[in-house]
């Protein structure tokens, strides 16, 4: 198997040239790429596969999102790219799968992305998750998925979802942050 490791600054190039590849030279101007522009990848979710060679032919990467009006905080997973001559081989698999296990160890509790029903169903993203929510611009909603690391994680969340902070703001992207201030609530008695 192709060693999965976490991207490097250098990688930059190499990562735009597999992008441009894999999904051609108009993919920013996709609805998801709004919600990228001016966000730091969320720390420790910007991973790449590379051949025995060092070539990078893999590469997927996490964004932090707030989601609908209470500002959830969640992931937006993707772009996933495989070089086209090791597509269809499992490679776009172990990178969803190892972004996913990495998600859930750093205190993940969504993820939403936009991308094939049917490829992404095997990995847990389905639509009814995220039939409340709209994305900044035009986008098929058949395409638009979510899948719960934390259960519940998206339930009830209504609303655009937005861009995490600008980059080097900082979000919250805890399970925690999905859990009721219980002093909020004493608060509101009083």
């Amino acid at each position: 198997m192709i060693p999965i490791t976490d991207e490097r600054p250098s990688d930059a190039d190499a990562i735009e040239a597999l992008l441009d590849t894999c999904f051609g030279p108009g993919r920013t101007a996709k609805t998801v790429y709004r919600l990228r522009a001016g966000v730091d990848p969320a720390p420790g979710l910007s991973l790449v596969a590379r051949d025995g060679t060092d070539a990078l032919v893999g590469t997927i990467r996490c964004w932090p999102v707030r989601l609908g009006e209470d500002a959830r905080p969640s992931l937006l997973l993707g772009p996933v790219a495989v070089d086209p001559s090791l597509q269809g081989r499992g490679l776009g698999g172990a990178l969803i799968r190892e972004t996913l296990a990495r998600a859930a160890d750093l205190g993940h509790a969504g993820v939403i992305l936009v991308g094939d029903a049917p490829y992404y169903a095997r990995f847990g993203f389905a639509r009814p998750p995220v039939e409340r929510l709209a994305l900044p611009g035009p986008v098929d909603l058949s395409r638009f998925l979510g899948h719960e690391i934390v259960p519940g994680a998206l339930s009830g969340a209504t609303g655009l979802v937005r861009p995490g902070r600008r980059a080097g703001a900082g979000v919250p992207r805890t399970a925690d942050a999905l859990r009721p201030d219980p002093c909020a609530a004493i608060a509101g008695a009083l």
